[in-house]
């Protein structure tokens, strides 16, 4: 059985990842000042992280079209493809899997969607273990997905709840640390969920705590380093954390400048990661 994988913008894999796999990415839709942007192909996601401070009013967020769903599943089933993956971000979070599900009825018995419960790499890592089990048939490829999403955790620091209060999406765990905007928040991303796990004051301190959520997670088997246009931060996070634990890490790491329909929510100069435990 040849399988297809489909998954959405909010994956944030690399493009050299998506090359080698032939994974099929469906863009998800960036409103900025009245402009519609496919996410991903129209703004890089420097332009977006630079402009969004000045921004006056605050950008907006899409699913794409049962169209651009059902497109991708035609050209796979019309290039050979027996059946198809599509997996996506969190349903709790965005209504991209609703529509994928509706596209997928144009193709009765073809395409079977999955909720990764996750956004970013979180995402990312299960379309990849998917990919690695197509040719061992579509059982193998949703345990696998079923693994990884068991050994996850995504976490994060936020610089600030402005973004997240502009957006009408704080979760009320989060809204419970304090109506300080000043305050930094630190988030756990788990089966969908947005879990406050602490906040605090200063960038050097929250650094820190995400290092040290990284040293508790133990031997990892894939590892992203993500953050919204703060570089330096990631490296320097990955430096200590090589200094701290390097057998612990996997060989190749990923450094991910999250994609701008996830940053909108988020803000720049935020600081987190995916990993995936052995």
């Amino acid at each position: 059985m040849k399988i297809g994988i489909v998954t959405d913008s909010t994956a944030d894999l690399p493009a050299y990842l998506i090359e080698q796999h032939e994974i099929q990415v469906v863009p998800t839709i960036l409103v900025l000042e009245g402009k519609e942007y496919a996410d991903g192909i129209s703004i890089s996601r420097e332009e977006f992280y630079n402009r969004l401070p000045s921004l006056q009013t605050p950008p907006t967020t899409a699913a794409p079209s049962i169209g651009d769903f059902a497109t991708p599943y035609q050209t796979l089933l019309s290039n050979g493809c027996d059946h198809i993956l599509s997996i996506h971000a969190a349903s709790q979070l965005t209504t991209i899997i609703n529509v994928a599900r509706q596209a997928a009825k144009e193709f009765p018995g073809k395409v079977t969607c999955v909720d990764s419960g996750s956004l970013s790499m979180g995402l990312g890592f299960q379309v990849l273990a998917a990919t690695e089990e197509t040719e061992s048939g579509l059982r193998s490829a949703l345990e696998a997905i079923e693994s990884t999403k068991r050994r996850l955790q995504v976490s994060a620091a936020l610089d600030t709840m402005e973004y997240l209060r502009r957006s009408g999406r704080v979760p009320g765990a989060v809204a419970a640390l304090g109506g300080l905007l000043s305050i930094k928040p630190m988030i756990e991303l788990k089966d969908g969920e947005v879990k406050a796990i602490g906040a605090v004051r200063t960038t050097k301190q929250a650094d820190e705590r995400m290092l040290n959520f990284l040293l508790g997670v133990g031997e990892m088997a894939r590892l992203a380093v993500l953050h919204t246009n703060a570089e330096p931060r990631a490296k320097q996070l990955l430096s200590k954390l090589m200094n701290r634990a390097r057998k612990s890490i996997p060989r190749d790491i990923l450094f991910v400048n999250v994609t701008a329909v996830i940053g909108t929510h988020l803000g720049p100069n935020g600081l987190g990661f995916a990993a995936v435990r052995k």
